[in-house]
């Protein structure tokens, strides 16, 4: 059923949101005088149930907020940011930015109620409820971080009309579907400095992510500060990495937003920047250097001898004491076993050892790893690569090669999770993302299997971004992610998603997440500040190919700029996602409605003009040479729309030479253009496979 309506003169009992069957009730409500969707039809992600009733709560100056029960401090820092947000908004003057427990407000229009203070960390108990009447709103949770969870839906709730700023009246009952919702941030590949993360653990924490994965070594960086082996960050960082003063720092931000902060120190591949430093503990021969390139590499540590796990369990101890969450991250992943091959000392070790493959042999070096992190109080968490019969039910497994490893994982009583399908540095579309379920209605698991899915993370790999076009690779899709992972797998309507994440897009920007404003102000740079229009028209129906085409079509390096149209290229364009849709429900009414039509022609009529518009801008801008052919591209397909559009409106017959014609232009401007392409491509095929 899809998402409700509210017609002005409606009484009715629903039992189906936006898409979902969680409960709704409604009574004398309508949808807003200047036709826009009320607030409690734009969350997200969607909470488990609300019971919609009669009134509105009218902010006003005088607003306060009064708690209650036994929170920890970050509650109250929570709710001066909330307060912050919903000044910065209304224009109200609200005195609680700094919120003081202490001053006990003598009328508050707020009340928060918390059992006690939650520990970040795996389970916490995030449930809460929301209460709003025209006399006042009451917010109850077990936990501060429950409550921190509500006060984001109560700001998602803010709506206005002619009479002030107010929230609709309701009762929410909410908790999320899993425990584990996260975000992986590589800091490896582009170094991103702490505001980068600071502000993308505020955008976790909007739309109520928990977990913080932060993959901090890699062939290409050393990441973090070691007091133990200072060698490492000084000759495999380039002199980017966090200091323990700064690891700190994230891990109390994110604490204070209810998000766990995971490290992920890959062992026993990618380790080049290991190497750089400790070359003795390679298993082969030195000297070694930082990877400027991107793909899989073949430094690996040698575990065959027992200098390597001394260094390790050493430098475990150092960094489990800086990261207080229970779970440490070792990757695992993509160890070809090459230099092991090759390494006459390590098939010896094998053959003593009775190893029947170099999957037997990483499992001994994940063991001894696994030993170490017991011995400083941790679990051990890794790609799905570590799963061996022989480790202990209590890791964690993160399938990313497909969910068939998760599955493998829980019936074999392994807890995991999911991030196959979330790779957002893919550039796929957020439908693909969104409709990717860690426990889909067809899973095979059973009752007792399935509570071993945990959850899932989105993975933000950082080869193709810096932090200047990071945040748009996150965001907004991220969210609709955020809502897989929190709400009823039967929240599915993509329009809906679509259009509650544009809402939620908005929001996102008071929180200094740049994914809007950067776009704008790269294509200022890429024109030499002129005139962007003519590129924005072009740009905004293109994206960059997906999955690892980029790397393959062109090498790219470390040091390689990423300024470039592709660069600024938003991943699942919206423009071009519109076109394709109105083209669609076009066609499949038969060509015949006017208004699609015309909104459609009105689209080619622009794009078919607009090289001429462009190719000036082109000619004064070296950067844009690169993008010409696929300019004149965006021309010549939008004539062939035009001249489509009007044989399907006209009923007019095409011949063979015509049909011939049309595939030369499709076929030209199918090929990927500086790693771009063409993304209304599928829609004027679409109207040139009608008429055939």
């Amino acid at each position: 059923m899809g998402r409700i309506l509210l017609r002005s003169m409606a009484i009715v009992l629903v039992t189906s949101f936006i898409g979902c069957n969680q409960s709704i009730e409604s009574k004398n409500l309508s949808i807003q005088a200047d036709g826009s969707e009320p607030s409690y039809q734009n969350l997200m992600p969607v909470p488990a149930s609300i019971e919609l009733q009669e009134g509105k709560f009218y902010l006003d100056d005088s607003f306060q907020v009064a708690v209650e029960g036994n929170p920890d401090k970050r509650l109250y820092r929570a709710i001066g940011r909330t307060i912050k947000r919903l000044s910065g908004r209304t224009g109200l003057f609200l005195p609680q930015v700094f919120f003081n427990p202490d001053e006990k407000p003598s009328d508050p229009n707020m009340h928060v109620y918390v059992e006690k203070a939650a520990h970040i960390q795996f389970g916490m108990e995030e449930a809460y409820q929301l209460k709003i009447s025209d006399s006042g709103i009451s917010l109850k949770a077990e936990t501060d971080v429950g409550a921190i969870r509500g006060l984001e839906t109560f700001l998602q709730l803010l709506d206005a009309d002619t009479s002030g700023y107010f929230l609709p009246a309701l009762t929410i009952d909410d908790a999320p579907r899993f425990p584990w919702r996260g975000l992986l941030m590589d800091a490896c590949r582009h170094f991103m400095p702490v505001d980068v993360i600071k502000r993308n653990l505020d955008g976790m924490a909007a739309v109520k992510l928990n977990v913080l994965h932060w993959h901090l070594t890699e062939d290409q960086g050393f990441r973090v500060e070691s007091k133990t082996y200072p060698k490492l960050h000084e000759l495999g960082s380039d002199g980017f990495y966090y200091t323990h003063e700064q690891i700190r720092e994230v891990v109390a931000y994110a604490a204070d937003r209810g998000i766990r902060v995971i490290p992920e120190f890959d062992l026993p591949g990618h380790a080049t920047s290991w190497l750089v430093a400790y070359p003795e503990l390679a298993s082969a021969p030195g000297p070694y250097t930082i990877e400027r390139k991107w793909g899989i590499m073949q430094p690996t540590f040698n575990p065959a001898i027992e200098e390597t796990y001394t260094f390790l369990d050493a430098f475990f101890k150092e960094m489990t004491a800086l990261f207080p969450d229970e779970y440490v991250h070792i990757g695992g992943d993509e160890n070809k076993g090459v230099h092991w091959d090759s390494n006459d000392q390590i098939q010896a070790f094998k053959k003593r050892m009775g190893f029947s493959d170099n999957g037997d042999l990483q499992n001994y070096f994940n063991q001894r790893l696994l030993t170490s992190l017991k011995s400083y109080g941790k679990k051990m968490i890794g790609w799905d690569e570590i799963l061996h019969e022989d480790m202990p039910k209590d890791i964690v497994l993160q399938s990313w090669r497909g969910r068939e490893a998760m599955i493998t994982a829980a019936q074999r009583g392994y807890r995991s999770l999911l991030s196959n399908g979330y790779y957002i540095d893919l550039h796929q579309p957020t439908d693909y993302h969104y409709l990717n379920d860690p426990l889909p209605a067809d899973s095979p698991l059973n009752e007792k299997e399935q509570s071993l899915i945990l959850g899932g993370e989105a993975t933000m790999w950082a080869e193709f971004v810096t932090p200047e076009i990071v945040d748009s690779r996150i965001w907004p899709r991220t969210a609709a992610i955020a809502e897989r992972f929190w709400s009823d797998r039967s929240v599915q309507d993509l329009d809906d998603m679509y259009r509650r994440m544009k809402i939620t897009s908005f929001r996102l920007e008071e929180l200094g997440l740049t994914h809007e404003r950067n776009y704008p102000m790269m294509l200022r740079r890429l024109t030499g500040n002129r005139d962007i229009v003519p590129l924005k028209t072009l740009v905004d129906v293109l994206e960059s190919v997906k999955v690892y085409s980029r790397n393959r079509q062109r090498v790219h390096y470390s040091y390689t700029p990423l300024t470039r149209v592709i660069d600024a290229a938003r991943p699942d364009a919206e423009v071009a996602r519109l076109f394709r849709q109105n083209v669609d429900r076009f066609l499949n009414q038969g060509g015949s409605d006017p208004s699609l039509a015309s909104e459609i022609n009105q689209h080619l009529i622009s794009w078919s003009g607009n090289h001429a518009k462009l190719s000036t801008i082109i000619d004064a801008s070296p950067i844009l040479h690169e993008i010409r052919p696929m300019s004149e591209a965006l021309s010549a397909v939008a004539d062939l729309g035009l001249e489509s559009m009007e044989l399907i409106q006209s009923r007019g017959e095409v011949g063979v030479s015509w049909i011939e014609q049309s595939t030369g232009i499709l076929e030209k401007a199918g090929k990927p253009v500086a790693q771009t392409e063409l993304a209304i491509l599928s829609a004027i095929e679409a109207l040139v496979k009608y008429l055939k």
